[in-house]
């Protein structure tokens, strides 16, 4: 039993570091500034693969006026999950010009898949609540890099 504790402590070290590795990972993304009419959205960027697979998952909190936007090379039909992620999240699928065209709601933890209604390029997932506290809906338009020339 006594030499399993160093194992174990170790093992608990080891997961913690690389959480940590994580986080400082996913907080140097870089950064943009989104509008949605009168709604300003700081918003990381995540454009890689290894971004996209880590996106927001282990994170314990995210500020209001936050999000994530995943952007990826070609419009397919994008579908997400939540495994390891904490934070409840509502994901809204956008087209090239940035026209919302659906959003979904996401439970924590869940590996229900959430999928977009149509072929899109660009996911933006915020705080659960966010879209409705400020009614804005599918068909609403974001604007700001990438979505301006």
């Amino acid at each position: 039993m006594k030499k399993l504790v160093p194992v174990v402590l170790a093992a608990i070290c080891l997961a913690h570091g690389v959480a940590q590795a994580q986080d400082q990972a996913q907080t140097q993304l870089p950064r943009t500034t989104l509008s949605v009419g009168i709604h300003q959205i700081d918003t990381q960027l995540a454009t890689t693969q290894e971004q996209h697979a880590t996106g927001l998952m282990h994170r314990q909190e995210m500020p209001q006026h936050e999000g994530m936007l995943f952007i990826f090379e070609n419009s397919t039909r994008q579908c997400f999950w939540m495994k390891n992620t904490l934070l409840p999240l509502t994901a809204a699928f956008v087209a090239d010009d940035g026209t919302i065209v659906n959003l979904v709601d996401m439970k924590p933890k869940s590996l229900d898949s959430h999928c977009s209604a149509k072929p899109v390029r660009f996911v933006l997932e915020m705080n659960q609540g966010w879209f409705a506290k400020k009614g804005i809906k599918p068909g609403s338009k974001i604007s700001g890099r990438p979505f301006t020339p």
